[in-house]
This record gives structure tokens, C-alpha cells and sequence, in this order.
């Protein structure tokens, strides 16, 4: 078995203090041979524990056996240091008797052994929760990364319909929308590789987003995109707030002919900032499509596993009015 240079080093700062501990003794300050050797019986034991019955029964379930055989181990430390080493040092004298001798060796290994083995143990489950956590952070960013990438697909779906209907129509229009999607894509492609980009590119990029989106309304309705004091050295998970965005301008589109209102407001204050997006619709077949559509269901789940308790998101649905306010903590560069 290979042990890890941190884990070495604890192991040696560990012995040595717990056999300082050991040998210590007020009426006989020092140390002398036969606790340097019963020591060095005690530390077999322990590896023995340690390095080959935890591994091979206790985390492996097999608790019986691995008490069991930390029973014999222990006996085994207990005959060695009474029948053998007693002997050799203590020989002719009353501490080389077996009793009372056996009964003072168990309660001066076991809580040796007890220390030793512990400490591993603790150890152990150290690094397996580091491994958890790591297993974890790598399960998160793999989901994370399966959901942005749902953006794209989900973004040129809906706007390559729109641009199809332009072109059947021969619309002037259809040159500028094509140069507005490229930007759009260019941003979510190659500026969006970070986990968290600054907030002043984000609030750029939606404004591009909405221009885009803008197009498609022309005439039948308005939409107002206020955004208050942007602060730089804040970032933002990005894509996140073009969800509701796109989700807005589809809920008007897909009931309303005209009268399309859509009021978006952005917000900074301090560390924190509060996103509003308020649409009208009329209830249809096709809203409520829109509605069970993947875009929510895919920012509610990024926001839980990259803002955990540091986002408050409201969504209403009132007299023919879906409403959206976000509030969240902004990472500092």
C-alpha cells in the first residue's frame, strides 16, 4: 500500500506525540529500551488495524470480522508484550507474571492502539469527503454545462422560425436580424466559457438580445428596457436573465396580435441586483405550450445549484400579466 506524503508526515507527528505521551512518566522522567520496543509492538498493531482490517472488513461492511480480528490483534500485542517481552526485561521479578500483568497491559495498549487507529480512521473519512465533495463540484459543473448548452438549440429554434417567415416575405429586415443573431451567438459561444462574466457585458448582451427580439414585435406593441447604474468588478452567471427575456417575448407573441407590452428593468444595489420582466399574453393552446417549454424548468435549476440561497425568484401569473422579479447576489471580480 502507497501512502500519501501528507498522510506520512501525519502519521509520523502522530506517533511521535502519542509515544512522547506513553513513555512519559513523573516518578521515572526519560526513556528507556523497553518502551521504545512495546511501542514499537503497539504501532504493528495499530498498522495492522489501519492499513489492512479497516480496508479489507470495516469499509467494506464486514463489521463482525473486523472486530473480531481487532480482538485477536489486540491479544495478540497483549501475549507478546507479557510472555516474551516482560520476560526478556523484567525477568525474575513480579511485573513478569502474567496477572495481575495481563489486566495492566490491556488498559495500557488499548487506549494506544484506540488512538492510533482512530486518528487514521479520521483521516480516512477526510479525504473521502474531500473526494465527495470533488465528485460533487464535477456532478454540478457537468449539469451546468448540459444546461447552457440547452441555450443555444433553444435560442436559434425560436429565432430561426422568426427569420424563415421574414425571408418568405422578402422583409428588408431579414439582413439585420441575421447580423443581430450572429452577434447574439458570437457572445454565447465564445464570451460565455466562464462560469461568471462581468456584469456591464451581460447587461450589454441582453440589450443586443432584446433588440433582436424587438424585430419580430415591429409595430404591435411596445417594449421598454430601462436599466438603472451598472457598478463595475461584479459578475453574473450568464445567460441567466435572457431566459425570462425570451420567455416574455414568446408568452406575448403566441396569444397577442397586438397591443404587445413588455416592461424589463434591471436594477444594481450594492452586491446585489433585481431583475423585473412583466409581459401581457392572452390564454391560449399555445401559450400554455410555451409555458411547459424548457427555458424556466433550465434557469430555476441553474440558479439552485449556482446561487443556493443567495436568489429570491418571484413568478406571477395575474389578469392576462406574467410577471418575473429576481433578486441576486452578484460575485465580485
Amino acid at each position: 500500500m502507497v501512502i500519501a506524503r501528507k498522510e506520512l508526515v501525519f502519521q509520523i507527528v502522530l506517533h511521535v506525540l502519542v509515544f512522547l505521551f506513553y513513555s512519559f512518566d513523573r516518578n521515572d522522567p526519560g526513556i528507556n529500551l523497553f518502551d521504545v520496543i512495546s511501542f514499537l509492538s503497539y504501532m504493528i498493531g495499530s498498522a495492522v488495524i489501519t492499513y489492512y482490517l479497516m480496508p479489507n472488513f470495516l469499509y467494506k461492511k464486514k463489521q463482525l470480522k473486523f472486530f473480531g480480528t481487532v480482538l485477536l490483534v489486540i491479544v495478540g500485542v497483549i501475549l507478546i508484550e507479557e510472555l516474551v517481552l516482560e520476560q526478556i526485561f523484567f525477568a525474575g521479578t513480579r511485573r513478569a507474571g502474567v496477572f495481575p500483568g495481563v489486566y495492566y497491559a490491556f488498559f495500557d495498549i488499548v487506549p494506544i492502539i484506540a488512538i492510533l487507529s482512530g486518528f487514521k480512521f479520521g483521516w480516512d473519512v477526510l479525504q473521502k469527503q474531500k473526494q465527495i465533495d470533488a465528485l460533487k463540484n464535477t456532478v454540478q459543473e457537468s449539469e451546468l454545462q448540459f444546461l447552457r448548452s440547452q441555450i443555444n438549440p433553444h435560442f436559434l429554434f425560436n429565432n430561426l422560425n422568426n427569420l424563415y417567415s421574414y425571408s418568405l416575405e422578402n422583409s428588408p429586415k431579414t439582413p439585420e436580424i441575421i447580423l443581430e443573431m450572429s452577434g447574439v451567438l458570437r457572445y454565447m459561444l465564445y464570451e460565455c466559457k466562464e462560469k461568471f462574466v462581468p456584469l456591464k457585458k451581460e447587461v450589454e448582451h441582453l440589450g443586443n438580445f432584446i433588440k433582436l427580439y424587438k424585430m419580430q414585435i415591429e409595430e404591435r406593441g411596445i417594449v421598454n428596457f430601462q436599466v438603472g447604474r451598472i457598478k463595475s468588478g461584479y459578475k453574473i452567471a450568464p445567460l441567466i436573465l435572457i431566459v425570462f427575456i425570451e420567455n416574455a417575448f414568446k408568452h406575448s407573441q403566441s396569444g397577442l396580435s397586438s397591443n404587445i407590452k413588455i416592461d424589463i428593468a434591471l436594477e444594481q444595489k450594492e452586491h446585489k441586483i433585481q431583475f423585473s420582466c412583466i409581459n401581457n399574453f392572452e390564454r391560449s393552446a399555445q401559450m400554455d405550450a410555451v409555458a411547459a417549454g424548457i427555458g424556466l424548468k433550465n434557469v430555476k435549476k441553474r440558479l439552485q445549484l449556482l446561487y443556493p440561497n443567495k436568489h429570491e425568484l418571484k413568478i406571477h401569473e395575474q389578469d392576462n400579466k406574467f410577471s418575473v422579479v429576481l433578486t441576486m447576489e452578484l460575485e465580485k471580480s
